[in-house]
């Protein structure tokens, strides 16, 4: 007669009985009888409420993907001639993506000549990793893509400390003014 380790509902051991009897203490106390480990010698079984199960863990799911961070790649494009104000301008945005969290990808568009210099392009990507290594790091080195160079810089603060710090700055500034 086929036999399973039967697991109660509050999780206490009932020990090895017969699917027979399983299946009727299920039917006492109005629950159902959920195998847990098929290939264990004998099969694990527990009573539980299925419904409610599927609906906990789906709750928990839900609650998880809540508080998932995404992660953004941010895009900023750059020319090798960039004036000076220009390429502070578009620093300032690349701190502002690192402060928030978010990756960022520098691509430095060269046009006609100017791609036979890429050692422009380098010396500036350069330039800019060196000016934001507070706020990141160099994910990926700069290549060359074509007609592009490209760069990848990771923020060190993943997204959600940056997102519970702006929290915390926000709660505190309410508190100042209030």
């Amino acid at each position: 007669m086929p036999e399973v380790r039967l697991v109660g509902p509050n999780g206490e051991q009932v020990g090895i009985v017969p699917i027979a009897k399983a299946l009727e203490l299920a039917r006492e106390s109005d629950l159902d009888l959920v195998e847990v480990a098929p290939t264990a010698r004998p099969p694990v079984a527990k009573l539980m409420d299925y419904g409610k199960f599927k609906y906990e863990s789906a709750m928990k799911a839900r609650e998880a993907r809540k508080n998932q961070a995404h992660t953004v790649i941010k895009e900023i494009k750059l020319r090798p001639k960039i004036d000076p104000h220009d390429y502070e301008t578009k620093k300032g945005h690349v701190v502002r993506f690192l402060k928030a969290g978010d990756k960022v990808k520098v691509t430095i568009m060269f046009r006609g000549r100017e791609q036979s210099r890429p050692e422009l392009g380098r010396r500036l990507l350069q330039r800019l990793a060196d000016d934001v290594e507070d706020l990141g790091f160099v994910e990926s080195l700069p290549k060359q893509d074509g007609r592009n160079m490209i760069m990848v810089i990771g923020p060190h603060k993943k997204k959600a400390e940056a997102k519970a710090e702006r929290a915390a700055a926000r709660a505190e500034q309410d508190a100042g003014s209030g």
